[in-house]
């Protein structure tokens, strides 16, 4: 089978790390990718975002699968697309993907069909949504409608706050059109968690759970990233607490999609925060978290590729999933300054002493070649990933081998696994 993956962060290098171990994987092309992926997939330069330009490369290369990353791309409709010309994608359509691609939507469903959520409003007027503001006090939740990249989500813990986040986000547009809407919403307390299923329209298989950790700085301080670790298995999401949440919240979620005529194939990701044993929404994502991408499959001993194939052809009911009894950790190392401005170019050395280092993958996420040697590229660089007998043993490893990387212009978080007990 030749296979096409689309993105190129640490999510895309971890999928393609797990999808070329696949027998039924002859071929594995990756757009763009990065300088990890090169070493074990041909990378073509057609951005994620080009959706005409993926779709000829997957109709010109003959790809037999394709495997979209991000979520830009699916809420654009590059499923749809590749569908339309004959080939076969995983990942939902666009009008499933609104999901993610909507807050406000993801809150209506979820009201609509009684999923368990905080309350919320909808405003597209700053002044509405203040004095709604008025009305609730703090602390609250205001949030980008639209997509983000991850930072769109900011708790306030008083009326200030409030208001500064509704002008940051609707009037000074930070998050551009994803700002046009914004969601307010109640502020649960709890321990948040994510939870991961494959869906084939009409079933879904649990696969497995993760913790991250979104500030940029130790003791969850500092702007919200893109994510800076994350470990699985999540301690909190014990297997009663899972089966409520396929009971109560995958499930009717598959349910409420095909009744909106938007029936649902992927992986569906729900941001959860749980207290006293009940999980409530925070938010869907349409894809693989990164970085909580790079645990699972660190995990993951089934054949993932043979698993995403099964999703496409309603399938899933009758497949199942192994893993390793072992937790995985991953340590985001970025360059600093992330994730506000930051300089491109910077040189990494001695990554393979570290990628060698028991128990540990590297996954490169914005890194490229130049002039013969690895230099940074983005704000998220490299996923340190390890697996452990433990939180603990694992965030050892991962912590050792990040402490190999010569990389003066990098940073981590310091303290990635600390609530499973791992400080």
């Amino acid at each position: 089978m030749k296979v096409l993956v689309i993105g190129s962060g640490g999510r895309e290098h971890a999928l393609c790390w797990a999808i070329a171990k696949s027998p039924s994987c002859t071929e594995l092309i990756c757009a763009p990718g990065n300088a990890g992926i090169a070493e074990i997939a041909e990378c073509v330069p057609v951005a994620a975002e080009d959706t005409e330009g993926l779709v000829d490369l997957a109709r010109d290369g003959a790809i037999d699968f394709v495997i979209v990353g991000p979520e830009g791309p699916l809420v654009d409709g590059l499923v749809d697309r590749l569908e339309e010309v004959g080939i076969r994608a995983f990942g939902p359509s666009a009008r499933a993907a609104e999901l993610e691609g909507s807050k406000g939507f993801m809150k209506d469903i979820c009201f609509q069909y009684g999923i368990p959520t905080a309350e919320y409003a909808r405003f597209d007027e700053p002044d509405a949504a203040k004095q709604y503001i008025l009305r609730r006090g703090a602390p609250i939740v205001v949030k980008a409608d639209g997509l983000a990249a991850g930072k769109g989500v900011i708790v306030c813990r008083n009326q200030n706050e409030a208001f500064a986040a509704i002008d940051h986000i609707m009037i000074e547009r930070a998050f551009g059109d994803a700002g046009a809407e914004v969601v307010i919403e109640e502020c649960l307390e709890g321990e948040e968690a994510s939870f991961f299923a494959l869906v084939d329209g009409k079933h879904a298989l649990a696969m497995a759970s993760a913790q991250d950790h979104k500030c940029a700085h130790d003791g969850d301080t500092g702007p919200n990233t893109g994510g800076m670790g994350a470990y699985a298995p999540a301690p909190v999401i014990t297997p009663e607490i899972a089966a409520q949440i396929m009971e109560r919240v995958i499930e009717p979620t598959i349910a409420a999609m095909t009744a909106e005529r938007r029936p649902y194939k992927g992986v569906l990701y729900a941001g959860l925060m749980i207290a006293d044993g009940v999980p409530k929404v925070l938010e869907f994502n349409v894809r693989f978290g990164d970085p909580e991408c790079q645990p699972l499959v660190m995990r993951l001993k089934s054949d993932l590729l043979e698993s995403l194939v099964a999703c496409t052809e309603e399938r899933i009911a009758d497949t199942t999933l192994e893993w390793h009894d072992e937790c995985a950790l991953v340590v985001v190392m970025a360059t600093k300054g992330y994730p506000g401005w930051y300089e491109k170019g910077s040189v990494i050395r001695d990554i393979d002493r570290a990628a060698d280092a028991e128990g540990v993958a590297v996954f490169h996420a914005g890194t490229k070649r130049s002039n013969g040697h690895l230099v940074a590229d983005g704000g998220r660089v490299l996923g340190v990933t390890a697996r452990g007998r433990d939180v603990a043993e694992a965030r050892e490893r991962a912590y050792r081998a990040v402490d190999m990387v010569d990389w003066p212009e990098g940073f981590c978080r310091r303290d990635i696994g600390g609530p499973a007990g791992g400080r």
